[in-house]
């Protein structure tokens, strides 16, 4: 129940940040997908009544037990460190305008 509830948020929406309220990693991940005018869908897991259980079919899924564990177009990004080195790289806007999230700027 918990990997298809995960699965099908990945598959309705461009963004996903599976985050947990409290952790800086993830705070920091949200607070750049805004400041890139990203549209994404946080699932705050420490508040959802199945959060546990969605994070244990997302470390099942993408062999990632830890968060954020982010999705762009359906893709498993990784955490935080993976999104802001692609950020570095300058690899996440392309990827966020691919998937819809962000408007092209040309």
């Amino acid at each position: 129940m918990a990997l298809e509830k995960a699965q099908g948020l990945v598959s309705t929406n461009s963004v996903v940040v599976f985050s947990k309220s409290y952790c800086p990693y993830c705070v920091d991940v949200k607070k750049l997908l805004s400041e890139l005018g990203a549209t994404f869908k946080a699932i705050e897991l420490d508040t959802e009544s199945d959060g546990g259980k969605i994070q244990g079919a997302l470390a099942q899924w993408t062999k990632q037990r830890t968060v954020p564990n982010v999705f762009i177009g359906g893709k498993h990004i990784g955490g935080c460190d993976a999104t802001m080195g692609m950020h570095k790289d300058g690899k996440l806007v392309p990827l966020l305008t691919e998937a819809g999230a962000v408007k092209s700027s040309l």
